[in-house]
């Protein structure tokens, strides 16, 4: 199955690169993920997820975490938490309405690299694999379709420089962010679920 449709097709015809497409598409475009694609997506502290509603109207978010906080539990299987957040839940309420996404893994350091995951996605409250994952208040779990490397070309040469001190750590108490004590906000911030 091709993961090109006819506005892909147009321009590709327009710009004659459907020969180079569709050879990418047979080469590199898979279904179950490698051992090499595991490492990369369980190496990385962030990813950026899309999700559309009901209607199509897109949203895109960053998600966040120690390193193997986004995971491959099977070879058609990714799994990541949801961590308390602002509480509007527009990706997760997305993927309820539309359970299509894009995942988008990058790496910005000496050895840049991107990833691509497309798929189909879940969001659940009970699951065993959320007792392994800190802070994790629901699990999403995406089966892939499209699973695809890009080229590093145009990703910038940036460093870590320190972990997000936010992120969920097993045996330490999450810290609140300051904004949910601002008058605007604090009374009607819901208690943090265990």
């Amino acid at each position: 199955m091709s993961m090109f449709h006819e506005g892909n097709r147009e321009l590709q015809d327009a710009f004659g690169s459907r020969a180079l497409a569709d050879r990418l598409d047979e080469r590199l475009r898979h279904d179950r993920f490698t051992d090499a694609d595991a490492a990369f997506i369980q190496g990385q502290p962030f990813f950026f997820l899309a999700t559309a509603d009901a209607q199509g109207r897109p949203d895109c978010s960053f998600k966040g975490g120690a390193p193997g906080f986004a995971r491959i539990v099977a070879p058609d299987l990714l799994v990541f938490p949801d961590y308390d957040g602002n509480g509007m839940f527009k990706s997760l309420g997305n993927i309820r309405s539309n359970p299509h996404v894009g995942l988008l893994f990058i790496a910005m350091g000496e050895k840049a690299g991107r990833l691509r995951v497309n798929g189909a996605a879940e969001v659940v409250a009970e699951d065993p694999l959320m007792a392994a994952i800190p802070g994790a208040q629901l699990l999403v779990k995406v089966t892939p379709v499209d699973i695809f490397p890009n080229c590093p070309r145009y990703i910038p040469q940036m460093a870590l420089q320190a972990a997000s001190s936010d992120a969920p750590q097993a045996g330490q108490v999450p810290v609140e962010p300051k904004w949910k004590s601002f008058p605007d906000f604090a009374d009607v911030v819901p208690p943090r679920r265990a």
